[in-house]
């Protein structure tokens, strides 16, 4: 038992410098991306490799325009960033909310659990799916990037 309380006190006792070190960094790579991604137009040929799924079907990936919406986004373009994937705008903001989360956490030292269970991993692949279904299909040529 001593060694378990040892080790809850010296957690409990670590910076909060310490405690924020791996969110910070975390949030590092995530802008330095957009700041890439938003320097480097994916809009022009040869900065980035094509999907392999469109290129060899034709059909949409949910990723695809994924680079284009986080370009039009680090413009200030929501409405482009929304057309040209949805879903990757919908991801940016639960990316903020999660991180902000994440950090007041870590800030009061207690750990960040995500904890979906089965029925929200489930309805996650569903909508993924619906999402990637409807945007091949004729009427849903409004989800193209």
């Amino acid at each position: 038992m001593r060694g378990v309380n040892a080790d809850s006190r010296r957690v409990t006792h670590q910076s909060t410098a310490a405690r924020l070190a791996v969110p910070a960094g975390v949030l590092a790579a995530v802008v330095g991306a957009f700041v890439y991604v938003g320097t480097v137009d994916p809009h022009e040929p040869g900065h980035y490799p094509a999907c392999p799924l469109l290129q060899l079907t034709g059909l949409y990936c949910p990723g695809c325009g994924g680079l284009r919406s986080a370009h039009a986004f680090v413009h200030g373009d929501l409405a482009a960033a929304l057309q040209n994937n949805a879903v990757a705008v919908l991801g940016y903001l639960a990316f903020a909310v999660l991180w902000t989360v994440w950090v007041v956490r870590a800030a009061r030292g207690r750990p960040l659990r995500l904890d979906p269970g089965p029925v929200g991993l489930w309805t996650a692949g569903a909508l993924l799916l619906v999402f990637t279904v409807v945007r091949n299909l004729p009427f849903g040529g409004w989800l193209h990037p």
